[in-house]
């Protein structure tokens, strides 16, 4: 009884070092990265029920964030193998980046607690289920390709591929939509008796199905407290009503002395559809209510004008930039992305 005790202190001790390791980023973030509040009184255009918070353009990045880190992964995978990616450098952009977000936020407003816990949230699970995939990748994944050798195994290119559809899935769909089934599905149909296709399919085959079995209890907890809206309204100039209604997805509502007011899809169907205003001559008078917005950028550069926060991309030699610019001045800001040398990556919204 006393070694049972023992080992059941030890294992309780390894627990609480685990969960005191994973909300250590946390801590520091809520005690080193606080901004200053400034305040920059802005009259909305639009309804108070079609505004959203400003701050919600920054602290959407966060979430982003780990949508790009499995682009990296992708891109590291699709030549490589899952222990050339590094884990460590995905967990650790995805901290330091919401410090810097975090000392920005609070000059377009204070971070409700939602919005907070729900960063912290989804923080500390991309930082449990990446050091554990590390943990696997550094050591039996890498003696398992080691023993393989250089050419690649058919569950190799397979699980790249799988990668490289998720990412890009996760552009506009939340991530528990994704058939995680399906693809181990298809991994034990195209896995052959060579030992790395074994490996890869009990180790993927394990994640899939711990990933499928979680993103079933958070579509249930979302259904119970109501997905986030899949529009938002904006004022824009520059184009007639009828030109205006020529876009997809874009619904005219009604006309400001300021400008026409619409709604339009959000996410990266929102990126698409700003670029082609600004190419269409347009002008953005206020977004969702808001005066100021956030964008990413990549360049060859390791800093770009204007930005709060610049890390490089693994596995693609460049640099991703968070910008802050006025969205009086946002259309101009994307004809100029070029002139800049920069590409635009996504806009934030709200």
């Amino acid at each position: 009884m006393s070694r049972l005790w023992k080992i059941l202190k030890r294992l309780l001790l390894v627990v609480a070092v685990l969960v005191l390791g994973l909300l250590a980023p946390v801590a520091y973030t809520e005690t080193m990265c606080r901004g200053t509040a400034v305040a920059r009184p802005y009259a909305p255009l639009i309804a108070p029920e079609f505004q959203r918070p400003e701050s919600r353009t920054l602290m959407t990045y966060p979430e982003w964030d780990i949508v790009h880190a499995y682009e990296d992964y992708a891109r590291v995978i699709a030549t490589g193998d899952p222990h050339d990616y590094g884990f460590l450098r995905g967990i650790g952009g995805f901290w330091t980046s919401l410090c810097a977000l975090s000392r920005t936020a609070p000059a377009h407003g204070e971070i409700d607690g939602e919005t907070r816990q729900m960063v912290y949230v989804i923080g500390v699970s991309f930082t449990a289920e990446f050091l554990l995939k590390a943990a696997y990748e550094e050591t039996l994944g890498r003696l398992f390709a080691a023993l393989r050798g250089p050419e690649r195994a058919p569950l190799d290119a397979l699980s790249a591929r799988q990668a490289a559809q998720y990412a890009a899935f996760l552009q506009q769909v939340p991530w528990y939509k994704w058939q995680f089934r399906e693809d181990a599905q298809d991994l034990r149909a195209a896995a052959t008796m060579a030992l790395r296709d074994r490996e890869r399919g009990l180790a993927l085959g394990l994640e899939y199905g711990a990933k499928a079995a979680y993103a079933g209890i958070i579509e249930q907890a979302v259904a119970q407290v109501g997905a986030d809206e899949l529009t938002l309204r904006m004022i824009v100039t520059g184009a007639s009503p009828d030109q205006i209604a020529g876009f997809k997805g874009v619904t005219v509502l009604r006309q400001h002395p300021a400008g026409t007011e619409i709604e339009v899809p959000r996410y990266r169907a929102l990126t698409h559809l700003l670029v082609a205003f600004a190419k269409a001559g347009m002008a953005f008078v206020e977004i969702a209510g808001n005066d100021d917005i956030l964008f990413t950028a990549l360049s060859d550069a390791p800093q770009a004008p204007g930005a709060i926060f610049s890390r490089a991309r693994q596995g693609a030699g460049d640099f991703r930039h968070l910008i802050v610019v006025p969205v009086a001045e946002l259309a101009d800001r994307l004809r100029q992305l070029d002139a800049l040398g920069l590409r635009l990556e996504h806009v934030h919204d709200y």
